[in-house]
């Protein structure tokens, strides 16, 4: 009966804890059921336990799931909740294999549940989203590891806690495992201090623009109402905003440059002073381009830049940098290491991003994008509709954030935001804690194997060392 209500309370914790509204600090407790009971489990038991778990945790995005284009319930849904189930139920297998060495089996879960999720990263061709990392977002002190570690770090460590706590209570070394994990958590936290204590340096006034009305590339060829709207709204920003973000697809059209399109914007944009990026999808016959269009502060010729994670359109591959020095990504770009690591080594330290969700993943998905800000130094300008509007430092803080359909036509974000630092250690040396994280399972698993061949178990292990 304890093994049944532990595996309850993890898949409680779970769920409230991850997922597209999370409570954080219900992502660090979340394992720590699983991990108590694990050494008293069979090896196939320890491994129902951990899926379990976790799969019925992550049925928080089935309501969502269910009505979504991006994402839609069968198979995909269903698939994400099975992959961090598998995922999971890998973590607790090693912990409880490696228990009889417990600061090895600590790190190995951790690192084991970092390592999968890196590989699926680079290798998914939707990117990833919604990780532990995402549901601490709130946390700018532990954030700041991500600017050395990417990601990657943030998600070892919340994975790690419970794991060493669990260690603690039940197994041998318990000084040494306890100050291993006091030691990482000091190293995290104290080191995103004192990053965070450094000053904020120059401002740029940003503004976010976007309808509240869900409709993709409104076709300027038959109504020009939103278009209209949408000048109305850019026409009434306040004096000093020097950035303009629309959301992704705000328009569409079969022509290449709609002048209905093209002359109004151009002529805002140098009237005001701003840099006014637009989402605009152009169709050529059967084949469409996803576009954000630059118009520059100084009436200067547009520039476009061609989405450069697309699935469903042809993928671009140049880089595009506002005269106001913004880098210009669209959406799904964000779920990608590149090209915002790229935009960093060239020197770009805002992001401005024409964004499209389905409202309940707008948190997470802007949130995601201010991680990915935090690991090169990037302040982030999120713009999108149906989704959450986010305007973060290059830390991780943010200035401003506020969700899309509010009463009213249109949701309007502006603040001074400050400009982010520019590149990191991460910018520089990418995945390389990923990468660390998988050489640790791979010598954790050798280990694990080589112990097999031991009489003792986890379970009398745990009796003699009690």
């Amino acid at each position: 009966m304890a093994k049944l209500a532990a595996v309850a309370a993890s898949a409680v914790l779970f769920f409230f804890g991850t997922g597209l509204d999370p409570v954080p600090i219900l992502a660090w407790l979340a394992p720590l059921p699983v991990f108590l009971v694990a050494p008293t489990l069979s090896g196939w038991g320890a491994a129902a336990a951990g899926f379990t778990a976790c799969a019925l945790g992550w049925t928080n995005i089935w309501h969502w799931s269910a009505g979504s284009h991006d994402l839609a319930l069968w198979p995909w849904g269903a698939l994400v909740t099975v992959c961090f189930g598998l995922t999971f139920a890998a973590s607790v297998v090693l912990y409880r294999a490696l228990f009889a060495k417990p600061l090895l089996a600590v790190v190995a879960a951790a690192a084991s549940w970092t390592a999968v999720l890196h590989v699926v990263a680079i290798s998914n061709p939707m990117g990833i989203v919604g990780t532990l990392a995402t549901t601490q977002t709130d946390f700018p002190a532990l954030l700041q590891l991500a600017s050395v570690t990417g990601a990657w770090g943030v998600e070892f460590v919340v994975m790690l806690v419970p794991a060493a706590i669990a260690a603690v209570l039940t197994g041998g070394a318990k000084v040494r495992v306890a100050v291993f994990a006091a030691a990482m958590l000091a190293v995290a936290l104290g080191g995103g201090a004192l990053r965070l204590a450094g000053t904020d340096g120059e401002t740029q006034r940003v503004a976010l623009v976007a309808s509240n009305e869900p409709g993709w590339a409104a076709d300027l060829r038959e109504d020009r109402n939103l278009l209209n709207d949408y000048i109305g709204q850019l026409d009434a920003l306040p004096d000093g905003v020097k950035t303009v973000v629309l959301p992704e697809a705000a328009f569409g059209s079969d022509q290449e440059r709609p002048p209905e399109l093209y002359e109004p914007m151009r002529r805002l944009a140098a009237e005001h002073g701003f840099d006014l990026v637009v989402g605009y999808a152009h169709w050529s016959g059967a084949t469409k381009y996803n576009y954000a269009l630059v118009f520059p502060a100084d009436g200067g010729e547009p520039q476009r830049y061609l989405k450069h994670n697309d699935r469903v359109s042809p993928p671009g591959r140049d880089l595009v940098v506002t005269p106001g020095g913004a880098g210009v990504l669209i959406c799904l770009d964000i779920n990608f290491r590149d090209p915002s690591q790229d935009y960093a080594e060239g020197g770009t330290r805002l992001l401005a991003v024409p964004a499209s969700d389905e409202d309940l993943n707008g948190w997470q998905h802007s949130r995601t994008a201010l991680l990915r800000g935090v690991e090169n130094g990037q302040a982030v300008a999120w713009g999108g509709r149906t989704t959450t509007l986010l305007l973060s430092d290059g830390h991780g803080r943010v200035v401003a954030s506020q969700p899309t359909g509010q009463p009213g036509g249109f949701t309007t974000v502006v603040a001074d935001v400050p400009i982010g630092p520019g590149a990191t250690v991460y910018t520089r040396f990418g995945d390389w804690f990923g990468w660390l994280c998988v050489g640790l399972t791979a010598v954790s698993v050798a280990v694990a194997l080589t112990r097999r061949k031991s009489p003792e178990s986890p379970s009398a292990h745990r009796a003699a060392s009690s």
